[in-house]
């Protein structure tokens, strides 16, 4: 059997959500055209999400597609289902830069990520030339990539553009009904999180990871490519922090865990300003760190 394509999945859950925000049991679904903008993809994509939706029990038939029950938490396919190769590529990445502690001027080989990732050269070097026009990486002038430093001015425009898509995200999430699929998720967060917190500091390494699960869930709920893309920077300067001081990481981990919790317990309980207030505390305190961070880092390469 063929694999089910990510492009399907990524459209089929995006459907699931304005089945459960906007319409009603007994409703019929919107045309396949209307369906392919909310879906962000073909009209193909659209009829194999139809098929699942039938088969789930969702709606009534191909032709009339009226709505039989409003979408649970199993039928969303999971955050890992929908990864590309680019989302592996771009996960490898992310970790060997925070494992491996990679300091700006570090190098690295499209060879070495394909074989990580499990996918093809041709796969890497299209990621990172498209990635590459962050600023964050550069390719070598005889083959082989390398990590790039970042200055202050850089750190402040990303945290201004990370401030607007985290809060409307906060925002939407607080607006959507009781019974919507997220808030399975963010209970899970919720729990993931604790979890954590009770075993730290011991396994503070162990929350770069849930962060990333943290800030792809809010980001994701937008469903806005444009906020995705500037995700891919921003888990790169402010989750892995390649260049922050690992002598205080044990610490700030600490502190970043209890910050998520504030967030997300305000949202379960539907607390809007409380979850904004708890985000405003977390992302200064992210900025703060990685200024900090910058400043220190230009000391010791720019001493007196």
């Amino acid at each position: 059997m063929a694999r089910p394509s990510t492009i399907f999945k990524r459209s089929a859950n995006l459907l699931l959500r304005h089945i459960a925000e906007n319409l009603a049991i007994g409703e019929a679904l919107p045309t396949e055209h209307r369906m392919a903008e909310l879906g962000q993809g073909s009209r193909t994509a659209v009829r194999s999400a139809l098929d699942h939706f039938l088969e789930r029990g969702l709606i009534s038939d191909l032709k009339e597609r009226r709505v039989l029950r409003k979408p649970q938490r199993r039928d969303y396919f999971a955050l890992t289902e929908l990864q590309t190769g680019a989302d592996r590529i771009h996960e490898v990445l992310m970790e060997r830069i925070y494992q491996s502690d990679l300091p700006p001027g570090s190098e690295f080989s499209e060879a070495e990520l394909a074989r990580a990732a499990g996918t093809s050269t041709v796969s890497v070097r299209e990621f990172l030339i498209g990635f590459s026009r962050s600023g964050l990486i550069e390719k070598k002038p005889r083959g082989g990539w390398r990590l790039c430093a970042f200055d202050h001015a850089f750190a402040m425009e990303l945290a201004d553009v990370r401030q607007m898509f985290e809060f409307a995200a906060v925002e939407h999430l607080a607006g959507l009904p009781p019974d919507d699929a997220a808030f399975a998720t963010l209970a899970d967060l919720i729990a993931r999180h604790e979890q954590l917190g009770s075993v730290m500091p011991a396994r503070h390494k162990d929350f770069p990871a849930l962060d990333r699960d943290f800030h792809t869930f809010l980001i994701g709920l937008l469903a806005n490519r444009f906020a995705q893309n500037v995700y891919e920077i921003v888990s790169l300067v402010f989750h892995y922090h390649y260049q922050w001081d690992k002598r205080e990481e044990m610490e700030r981990n600490q502190y970043a865990v209890q910050e998520h919790l504030a967030i997300l317990r305000a949202l379960a309980r539907r607390d809007a300003a409380g979850a904004r207030e708890a985000m405003r505390t977390h992302l200064d305190s992210a900025s703060r760190t990685l200024l900090l961070a910058i400043q220190s880092r230009e000391t010791r390469h720019h001493p007196g």
